[in-house]
């Protein structure tokens, strides 16, 4: 089969966590450059369904469902919070495993036009699916309360007060509507360190651009429901806000149990009650990538897997 463009990020903790088996429809909500389909397809004779909300994708998934055998492979060109209403449709009502590789992918920051970096001038896009709100409309429209928020809540930005009205005061001269632009003048108002100081404007502007912890929520729901007992849902994250969703989205599916007091007549038939829970952890804790492959691959260096089991505890 076609190698992919990029190599994926813990690609075999994957296929661990997955496990999966002939027969088996594994869900691909991220589908990117094809490298966690492609895995799945040659693990095992099972039916991968992929979605992917950038349509400069379509060509690799066209290629993959050409090589692939008929009928285990499809691609569906839309964000993967739209999966429970997607397969339905389709006639897919269960599934056995669902991973989702959440953020940017390498192709988009390597694509200098995308704007997805400061790396290269480029216009400020950031757009995952091409259409839509960009970063520009957002740094020149956006008053300056709404810019704080997104730089604070998103980019967990100190600075996001100077930050703001820097912009203000700058697009009130020429609009901002290029990467190097925005970069530099985020660097000159605030203090460099070890990241560049424009590092987590971008990322904040990224992630309310693409509004992606929104749909990584909405995700984590659509698997809940879609997932059969036994089934695998597999997340990778690369950064704290994305692994906090899912952390405390598993958290609070896994069931807490609740301590109950000696002298209560429950006491009498157990010491606690336990909450039935629709996910268990499967392990408990996130698995994170080996030194070997953050020496390899860069990009794995902050990567969290998050694994759990559906039980047959109905969605409440």
């Amino acid at each position: 089969m076609m190698a992919a463009a990029h190599k994926p990020v813990m690609l075999q903790e994957m296929l661990a966590a997955v496990a999966p088996k002939d027969g088996d429809v594994v869900v691909d909500g991220t589908f990117g450059a094809g490298g966690y389909s492609r895995a799945l397809l040659t693990s095992a004779k099972c039916r991968v369904v992929a979605f992917d909300r950038d349509p400069e994708v379509k060509l690799l998934a066209d290629a993959l469902a050409r090589e692939a055998t008929p009928g285990h492979f499809f691609f569906f060109a839309s964000r993967f919070s739209t999966m429970l209403d997607v397969l339905m449709e389709n006639g897919i009502t269960e599934v056995d495993a669902i991973v989702l590789d959440v953020g940017v992918s390498s192709m988009q920051i390597d694509a200098a036009s995308r704007g997805f970096s400061f790396a290269k001038d480029a216009p400020l896009d950031m757009r995952m699916s091409c259409s839509g709100t960009s970063a520009a409309d957002i740094v020149n429209k956006a008053p300056e309360g709404e810019l704080i928020r997104i730089l604070r809540e998103y980019g967990e930005e100190r600075e996001a007060k100077r930050i703001a009205r820097a912009i203000l005061k700058a697009r009130d001269v020429a609009p901002i509507t290029t990467t190097k632009q925005l970069a530099e003048l985020v660097a000159s108002v605030v203090r460099g360190g070890k990241i560049h100081p424009a590092t987590r404007t971008f990322q904040a502007l990224r992630i309310e651009v693409n509004q992606e912890l929104a749909e990584l929520e909405a995700a984590l729901h659509a698997a809940e429901h879609l997932l059969k007992p036994g089934g695998r849902l597999v997340v990778v994250s690369f950064h704290s806000l994305e692994d906090r969703i899912v952390k405390q989205f598993l958290a609070a599916r896994c069931g807490a149990p609740e301590k109950i007091s000696r002298h209560s007549p429950a006491a009498l038939l157990a010491e606690r009650i336990t909450h039935q829970g629709t996910f268990k952890l499967t392990p408990k804790n996130p698995i994170t990538p080996t030194e070997e492959e953050v020496r390899l691959n860069s990009r794995a260096r902050s990567a969290r897997l998050r694994c759990a089991t559906r039980t047959a505890v109905p969605v409440h």
